[in-house]
């Protein structure tokens, strides 16, 4: 927008203007900011991102999702960007009130052992060094452990946590394979605990659970009941048949335009969906497979029900923006 259409700056009275935070015009403005999308609210209680929202799935997917829960079997979940596959870990732990979702996000240099446990070698070497100068006799080796997500997964407990492996397929091709012992056995050995003289004293060794340290026994750790484990994968890589034996499969499709507005009812309430039909038809129209997600969809209508007048400019084209291709 120009200083033209704006007036002299901070000067624009037109109610068309009020939801524009910043205007581009150099001029300082202590700016009280507006309530946000339900799905971009943070705070204290809840994973950043990932409060408790509704997440609507066809009855098909339920029962495949029930059928992981019922056989103890990863959940492989493909399905195009935006189509839900991250999110359905945070509603199964949501709906089944199993607690925090455990997350580990995967990339190229992801290994099995990262998400099992780390160990601070040097860190302990050095405070070893410092407490014999010292003569204070030496660090507990479980200090410098951590486990990782997997690991805090299979740590026997009552009811099971969930566990969210997201987008495998961008990991080594070898990852896969190195799963499928840990999920057949459910266990995992920690050396550096297993050669300790006094094997038969807990060590108690941190978790990715804030102020939650666990004791471990002999150096290994078993599941009493087997984690809700959800994999999702963008379809980059085909996986080896051993480990999509291992798996139960979910597909999730594109939502229809009745899902659609199914949706938008669920996170903005039934009132949104009285003036959208222009909006989910744009979206629709411009939806390839892969090409646009519907958070997307969700995001304009948010803006529209916040009074912004998304046909100026190019303000709808930045919001349904196509995913592939050149940026």
């Amino acid at each position: 927008m120009t200083t033209t259409e704006l007036g002299a700056a901070g000067e624009s009275d037109r109610p068309e203007d009020a939801w524009r935070l910043f205007r581009g015009d150099g001029t300082t403005r202590a700016t009280a900011f507006p309530p946000a999308p339900p799905w971009r609210r943070f705070g204290t209680t809840e994973p950043a991102g990932h409060a408790p929202r509704p997440y609507l799935i066809g009855p098909d997917e339920a029962d495949i999702v029930n059928a992981a829960l019922h056989l103890r079997r990863p959940l492989l979940v493909t399905g195009h960007p935006g189509t839900g596959k991250s999110s359905l870990a945070y509603a199964v732990a949501h709906e089944l009130a199993l607690g925090r979702v455990l997350h580990w996000p995967v990339n190229s240099r992801s290994t099995l052992q990262d998400a099992l446990y780390r160990y601070d070698a040097v860190g302990r070497l050095r405070e070893a060094n410092l407490r014999r100068d010292s003569q204070g006799r030496e660090p507990d080796v479980g200090q410098y452990l951590r486990l990782g997500p997997l690991g805090n997964a299979l740590v026997p407990r009552d009811r099971p946590r969930v566990l969210l492996i997201d987008e495998l397929d961008k990991g080594d091709v070898d990852l896969p394979n190195d799963l499928l012992t840990v999920f057949e056995e459910g266990e995992f050995a920690i050396p550096e605990l297993v050669r300790l003289a006094d094997g038969d004293h807990p060590v108690e060794v941190q978790t990715d659970d804030i102020d939650r340290p666990v004791a471990v026994s002999r150096g290994r750790i078993r599941c009493e009941a087997f984690p809700v484990v959800v994999i999702t994968s963008n379809g980059e890589r085909d996986f080896p048949p051993a480990f999509l034996r291992r798996c139960v499969r979910l597909d999730l499709p594109e939502p229809d335009e009745d899902r659609l507005r199914d949706i938008v009812a669920a996170h903005l309430g039934r009132d949104g969906l009285g003036d959208i039909d222009d909006l989910v038809g744009h979206f629709l129209g411009r939806r390839a497979p892969g090409e646009l997600a519907t958070d997307q969809l969700l995001n304009a209508v948010f803006l529209r029900q916040s009074g912004v007048n998304l046909d100026a400019g190019r303000l709808l084209e930045a919001v349904l923006h196509q995913l592939g291709g050149a940026v």
